[in-house]
């Protein structure tokens, strides 16, 4: 059985499986692929609406129990397709 995560942006609960972790590093919001990084994690899924909906309403800043806010360029990069294996590169 997989475990059960809420994402932060939609508050919906959804499989582990179905979700990307986001951490926090030096106040960069960091993708953990693996869910295997140290420290606090937010679980979101891995679409433009529920991340937009997270980073307006501050959830991640409340998940990860930070103060002040958060540099999300690596995560907005990774939803528009930066990243992302295409047309199968490596």
């Amino acid at each position: 059985m997989d475990a059960v995560r809420t994402c932060v942006g939609c508050r919906t609960r959804a499989p582990r499986s179905s979700l990307l972790r986001v951490v926090q590093v030096d106040g960069v919001l960091v993708p953990d692929e693996r869910a295997v990084l140290p420290g606090r994690g937010a679980w979101v899924h891995e679409s433009v609406p529920c991340v937009d909906a997270a980073l307006r309403r501050r959830a991640f800043v409340r998940a990860l129990r930070v103060s002040g806010p958060l540099d999300t360029q690596t995560i907005e990069k990774r939803l528009n397709g930066y990243g992302h294996k295409v047309n199968g590169s490596k």
